[in-house]
């Protein structure tokens, strides 16, 4: 095993390595998640905190290092009598995304406990990662319904594994690290407010500090042995600090007035829940530990607001996380002097309907690092092919003949749009799959190690038998071949390409704004169900992928809102550039489905036969079975009825924006599985 890179000698990234260690101190803080771009030694602090975790004692050749002071009653492997035990340093355990739910919570071997009433349970990683680090490196790719049995597991403290009436249940505790890159996708707001606290990284734009990053990963890259041993007193500093802050931990008193600030701040930046309280209660108690205090002072509440909340203030999916750290500052002011008669001491600024002259930044700004452009880290893939953004929300559109980009309007609740069929993609809530979790539909032989038992069938198969195997007792004799797998159906995510007509037929303010509002409807959709996205455009002498299909909805949020218009109506490039963007994607990832939207008006203009072309176009999606919708933007008293011709073409469905939204009366669902009948007549 390769000798991690000192923790002490990580440069800058103090909010990162501040976080890290109060979970170090009190693991009941509830964990990390580290948000940032490639690059800013995410995983390079993790693996190094582990090495200075105090070495825990353990009942020696227990599978679920069990303290031998303490041991856990249910252990699987218990009962243990109390001794000294042994010692050995804390673990950190990776959780790879790609892992099984038996990789990670254990596995039982139902064979044994169906024909021999064994409990054999093989320990998954929450029981490797008891007392010590877990980390799960890009957490947001890791599929829903395993971040869900992580977190569950580090809110009660223990694991449970149930099959076919089987229990097993172990001790997990640990500190729980996530790190990921935005641009990859975001967490659910759900499963962000599971994590105590959230760090946002950036890579520095100092040359000093990135010229001693570079110095330092040379140094350790050509002698990691002697690059360790340079940094061992600091280390050994840290360590021994983080030993004396859990010592002092229990003495630290949290008074009623910082009592009074923690909850006064978050009602308000009207967080949700109570979770968001306790966390920070947590925090700053950990912080004043940390500094050798007894007393949590408002400098602990503020430090932990600036560490507890950001993530917990998203409203929509596209907000990002921050914290208005002036309003946060006016707050614990406010608080401060408590039964002092100061309630009223501030009103003069309170009330003063003048903004501050000097005050030109905007709200939200956060407590946390920030790239140096102040734009949303999110979007910053996404916004430099576009000259003159700069990774600014409302960029000046470049080129001439350009309009100024119409700003989108009010996104709503949109009809549900699936795929016909039953695929086998990864885990989403959009279209019918074969998948893992969900309802049971039948059984089938096993392939490989049984996962999921279909309890009914296998009795079916060995019924039979059981005189010819010389069944004597009340217990069923079952064998392998008569285990059946349970086939059940649950939804997948899919990938949602939309392909958007930015002419100048579809230029007009009023009319773009709608166009856009739509779109964006629809990307707020699929980041609910858990799908790709990606997005062509096309207009002038062509089409371009303005976002190549990726899991970051955020990406193609920003994208749209920075969409220029104008020009001639290239519906034929659109739709070529739309059909090699899926011939590639089929490569890559060969079960997941494609949905492709296409918004456009239906006009074709542009070349010869623009419009035979663009019929052309679209029989080639009809030949390979893709699932299409087209959202016809035509508008005014004369209407052409194109974008209905083109989804002929297409063999797809077309829907007015009125029809797009959840509460119109168009069966949209059944329209597209109707479409679907008739292909397969």
């Amino acid at each position: 095993m390769s000798t991690p890179f000192p923790f002490t000698a990580v440069v800058g990234q103090d909010d990162l390595r501040l976080a890290l260690l109060l979970n170090a101190v009190s693991p009941a803080v509830g964990g990390v998640l580290v948000r940032g771009e490639k690059g800013t030694a995410k995983s390079t602090a993790v693996r190094a905190l582990s090495v200075l975790l105090p070495e825990v004692a353990v009942v020696p050749g227990c599978r679920f290092s069990c303290a031998p002071a303490a041991p856990d009653p249910a252990c699987p492997d218990g009962p243990h009598e109390r001794g000294p035990g042994s010692q050995r340093p804390a673990r950190m355990v990776e959780l790879p995304v790609g892992a099984s739910e038996d990789r990670l919570v254990g596995s039982l071997d139902i064979e044994r406990a169906l024909s021999e009433g064994v409990k054999a349970f093989e320990p998954g990683l929450l029981a490797d990662a008891h007392r010590g680090i877990l980390y799960v490196d890009e957490v947001n790719l890791l599929h829903d319904h395993l971040v869900d049995l992580l977190l569950d597991a580090a809110a009660m403290g223990a694991s449970y594994v149930e099959r076919e009436g089987v229990s097993v249940r172990h001790a997990a505790k640990f500190l729980l690290v996530g790190t990921m890159n935005p641009e990859e996708g975001e967490l659910r707001p759900q499963l962000l407010d599971r994590f105590g606290l959230t760090v946002e990284v950036a890579a520095s734009r100092e040359p000093d500090q990135r010229v001693e990053v570079v110095r330092r990963r040379l140094a350790y890259d050509d002698d990691p042995e002697g690059f360790v041993a340079r940094w061992a007193d600091e280390e050994s500093a840290v360590r021994q600090r983080v030993v004396a802050a859990r010592e002092l931990l229990p003495s630290v008193r949290l008074g009623d007035a910082a009592l009074r600030q923690i909850a006064a701040t978050c009602a308000a930046f009207e967080v949700d829940g109570m979770r968001a309280d306790i966390v920070m209660a947590r925090t700053a108690t950990a912080l004043a530990a940390w500094a050798g205090r007894t007393e949590v002072l408002a400098e602990d509440v503020r430090q932990a607001a600036l560490l507890a909340l950001p993530h917990r203030r998203r409203r929509n999916p596209f907000d990002a996380p921050g914290l208005d750290e002036n309003k946060l500052d006016e707050t614990l002011e406010e608080f401060s002097g408590e039964g002092e008669g100061e309630g009223d001491g501030g009103s003069d600024d309170d009330t003063d309907p003048d903004p501050d002259p000097d005050d030109h930044g905007p709200s939200g700004g956060g407590g946390q690092p920030t790239p140096d452009d102040g734009g949303p880290r999110d979007g910053d893939e996404a916004a430099q092919p576009e000259a003159g953004e700069g990774g600014a929300p409302q960029p000046s559109p470049s080129g001439a003949g350009e309009r100024q980009p119409a700003r989108a309007s009010e996104p709503f609740r949109t009809k549900v749009l699936s795929v016909p069929g039953i695929g086998e993609g990864a885990a989403g809530r959009r279209s019918r799959a074969r998948t893992e979790h969900g309802r049971t539909t039948g059984a089938r032989r096993p392939q490989g190690a049984l996962t999921k038992l279909h309890l009914t069938a296998t009795v079916q198969a060995a019924a039979p038998h059981q005189r010819a195997r010389g069944r004597s007792g009340p217990g069923l004799v079952v064998r392998r071949d008569d285990l059946r797998q349970a086939t059940r159906e649950g939804r997948e995510g899919n990938l949602v390409l939309f392909v958007v007509d930015a002419s100048g037929s579809m230029a007009a303010r009023q009319r773009m704004s709608a166009v856009k509002g739509a779109v964006l409807s629809l990307l707020l959709d699929a980041y609910q169900r858990r799908d790709k996205v990606g997005l062509v455009t096309f207009r002038g002498a062509g089409a371009e992928v303005a976002l190549p299909p990726t899991s970051s909805v955020d990406a193609a949020a920003v994208r749209l809102e920075s969409l220029p218009t104008g020009g001639r109506t290239p519906l034929a490039a659109g739709l070529l550039r739309a059909h090699d963007v899926l011939r590639v994607e089929r490569l890559r990832d060969v079960h997941r489905r494609p949905l492709v939207v296409v918004v456009t008006d239906g006009r074709a203009t542009g070349g010869p036969e623009p419009v035979a072309l663009a019929g052309r176009a679209a029989r080639l999606f009809a030949a390979d079975g893709t699932a299409s919708v087209v959202v016809d933007c035509e508008s005014g008293p004369v209407r052409l009825g194109l974008a209905g011709k083109l989804a002929g073409e297409l063999d797809g469905v077309a829907v007015t924006l009125d029809e797009l939204r959840a509460d119109a009366l168009a069966g949209l669902v059944r329209d597209v599985r109707g479409t679907s009948s008739r292909r397969a007549a």
